[in-house]
């Protein structure tokens, strides 16, 4: 297939590691590329509850012969493998009849390691099937399951209701129908192991053995590490995707937007192991032979990491935007069925301050719909009820300020204000009246003892 020429015969089995992968095998890893001894790609399979061992061997070459094959029947036979095995050739091109003849004759007589023989013309079937871009050896990424953009049990708004309840003076059932919007933003689960030894003439100085499992946010640009909250609600519910239709979502939500992945599967592979690589690097102290203290860097080849699985996914982000008269309150999370990881609540803010977050009481004014701190809430004079100083109408009465709906309540109460009998005056600033009892107290006591 000489759409794949280009490729070096160490990226051809770096190629076919990835294809395997995608393919459902299990523990796909490459073999030492010193000295594979005919075995290339080591996976494993599991049939009827027999986990069986699969040694490849790949060849980018025009023409295999029947060599190549007896070569890879002694790999599979040495091969340390407690149970069954069987072998695979890989190739670009095509086998030659003694090749075919040879691996037909171990099937006949019943062989117990069977080899599978893999050709261009297969290699072009596969690659339709897992999304291989033969023309310039990249896995791409084919997903069609999100997460759960809202729980399946509730309405789309319950999230709203559910943060709205801990807001004084407004009932949820009253708030007016959420503006909501979902964007399905693709992300890579990547599972990958790390095994390395380090040794100097004193013996092993450092050791790796470390299954690392993180999640990648694979929108255009650079791949980004995503935050462990957002990661846990990926992989917890990973096995609850569901098959991502647009067209059903459209009915739920008010606009919906799909984020195609940034990059091929390949380039997030590569980047992981890039990543894994500079994570593990550290420096040794120890001491030699000769007592002298040195210090070692030691730094894990390529070779020495292998990613189990990288699977991708698309990750609901939804933004829910509700009206209450003069101003709009966001709600933005990660969704995933019943689960959230909050990215924006506007709702636990305080409209007039930078306060913010759910510790602190809020209250809803009914007279603006803002939704305020306690430092920003007053109680509105003629009618009892919370208003917010952003939008009150305030004057002194008995020298203390007063909070009103608006101009009509202000004038309601300096008419009430100026019938008032004068103690009920002073009863509107209780402080100042309390004070004033007390100044006249000591006034008499004072008389008195003089």
């Amino acid at each position: 297939m000489a759409i794949l020429d280009d490729l070096s015969g160490f990226e051809f089995e770096d190629l076919i590691e990835d294809v395997f992968r995608n393919l459902g095998y299990e523990n796909v890893r490459q073999a030492e590329k010193t000295a594979d001894e005919g075995r290339d790609v080591l996976m494993e399979e599991v049939i009827d509850g027999t986990r069986r061992a699969i040694v490849v061997e790949c060849k980018h070459t025009g023409t295999v012969g029947r060599p190549v094959v007896q070569k890879l029947h002694s790999a599979i036979a040495t091969f340390d493998f407690d149970g069954p095995k069987r072998g695979m050739v890989v190739t670009t091109g095509r086998f030659t009849d003694p090749a075919q003849e040879y691996t037909n004759r171990l099937q006949q007589n019943d062989d117990p390691h069977p080899i599978e023989l893999l050709d261009g013309e297969a290699l072009r079937e596969i690659a339709d099937e897992i999304g291989l871009d033969l023309y310039n050896g990249r896995i791409e990424i084919l997903c069609d399951e999100t997460l759960r953009p809202h729980d399946p049990a509730t309405d789309v708004d319950a999230p709203v209701k559910e943060r709205f309840r801990d807001i004084e003076n407004i009932e949820a059932a009253d708030l007016p129908e959420p503006h909501s919007t979902v964007t399905f933003r693709p992300v890579v689960a990547v599972t990958a192991d790390t095994n390395a030894v380090f040794e100097t003439s004193v013996g092993v100085i450092h050791r790796i053995n470390d299954r690392t499992q993180f999640v990648v946010h694979a929108d255009r640009g650079h791949p980004k590490v995503a935050d462990d909250d957002v990661a846990t609600l990926v992989i917890e519910n990973f096995h609850a995707a569901v098959p991502l239709d647009i067209g059903q979502l459209t009915e739920v939500f008010d606009d919906v937007e799909e984020r195609r992945f940034g990059q091929t599967q390949t380039e997030y592979k590569e980047w992981a192991v890039d990543r894994l690589q500079d994570y593990h690097t550290t420096t040794v102290t120890y001491t030699g032979d000769n007592n002298v203290t040195y210090n070692k860097t030691c730094k894990p080849n390529l070779s020495d990491i292998s990613v189990q699985s990288i699977e991708p996914v698309y990750l609901p982000e939804v933004r829910q935007t509700t009206e209450l008269q003069e101003y709009s309150y966001p709600y933005e999370y990660y969704a995933a069925g019943p689960s959230r990881v909050t990215l924006e609540d506007g709702i636990h803010r305080c409209v007039h301050c930078e306060t913010s977050g759910i510790d602190e009481t809020y209250t809803y004014c009914p007279n603006c719909g803002a939704i305020a701190c306690r430092s920003h809430i007053k109680t509105e004079r003629v009618e009892g009820e919370p208003v917010c100083t952003g939008c009150a109408v305030t004057e002194r009465f008995a020298l203390k300020p007063k909070y009103f709906y608006g101009e009509q309540n202000l004038e309601t109460f300096r008419e009430e204000y100026a019938e008032m009998p004068l103690h009920e005056k002073a009863m509107e600033n209780p402080l100042l009246a309390g004070g004033s009892v007390v100044a006249a107290l000591l006034l008499i006591i004072g008389l008195l003892v003089i």
